[in-house]
């Protein structure tokens, strides 16, 4: 049952001010570019590796992958169009050949116009998506962890942490 309430308890956690700014904002961008990618293919898991063995508020991150998914099939035709761009152009085949190629290279997806795309859209948004969630999370965090505290919901959620804590110890 804890396994099932872990992910709202985490976005609980972030939207009561218990996670630092940089750890939200981080968490965000990662959602953000991993959102953006097609999920079948090894680049997203490594990125979620990635994004779970930083500081990155798993919570926050998590919410951002599903909503961005939802929407980031609307911007196929632009990744298509960057991917597509990179993989048909003269100077970059014998690179492309090569990385195929290589034993890994194939399962990261990237001799799929959509996959390269997205992956370089996400990655030149990665760092500018940081810098101008952070002080976003810095300023309203606080307030939203106020107007959460006040919902019984919240705090038989939060309390859920320390029953379990309880059961298993005892």
């Amino acid at each position: 049952m804890y396994f099932l309430i872990r992910p709202f308890r985490m976005l609980l956690k972030a939207v009561l001010g218990e996670a630092k700014a940089g750890q939200l904002a981080l968490g965000f961008a990662f959602g953000l570019w991993i959102g953006m990618l097609p999920k079948g293919n090894l680049t997203a898991i490594v990125l979620g590796v990635i994004m779970a063995s930083t500081r990155a508020n798993l919570g926050i991150a998590t919410a951002t992958i599903l909503l961005t998914s939802l929407g980031a099939t609307l911007l196929d035709p632009v990744f298509d169009a960057v991917g597509g761009f990179l993989l048909s152009h003269p100077a970059l085949q014998s690179l492309w050949t090569e990385l195929y190629n290589m034993p890994v290279m194939p399962w990261t997806g990237f001799n799929n116009s959509i996959v390269l795309g997205s992956f370089l859209i996400g990655l030149a948004v990665v760092f500018p998506c940081y810098h101008y969630t952070k002080p976003w999370f810095k300023k309203y965090s606080e307030v939203a962890g106020k107007w959460a505290r006040r919902y019984w919901l919240t705090r038989l959620l939060m309390g859920v942490e320390w029953a379990d804590r309880l059961t298993v110890s005892g």
